[in-house]
């Protein structure tokens, strides 16, 4: 999917340092992770391997793994550690206090 608009997603202070939050954008689901730096990453938000909501997975500041089957993906490159198929990554940032998706 591409993000050829702005999407403003809400605030900033919905997604607490070190975890994700998916968001439903033109009936594509994205996760959106805020990072411990406070930096944001946005990639697709099911796993490919069994349809698992990696918002709810384990992050750090490169990666992230699904809660279900331990699969991993790089969140700025989208590229699987454990050879599944790429996520999506979507560009996104901070606003004033809000989330916006796109370039």
């Amino acid at each position: 999917m591409t993000v050829s608009v702005f999407k403003i997603l809400g605030p900033v202070s919905d997604i607490p340092l070190g975890e994700g939050r998916s968001y439903t954008v033109d009936g594509h689901m994205i996760a959106v992770f805020r990072l411990r730096d406070g930096s944001l990453r946005a990639v697709d938000a099911v796993c490919p391997h069994k349809g698992g909501p990696l918002a709810d997975g384990q992050i750090d500041n490169k990666v992230v793994v699904c809660p279900l089957h331990l699969n991993a993906w790089n969140l700025a490159t989208g590229c699987s550690q454990s050879g599944q198929p790429p996520l999506a990554v979507y560009p996104v940032r901070v606003d004033g206090d809000q989330i916006v998706l796109g370039d």
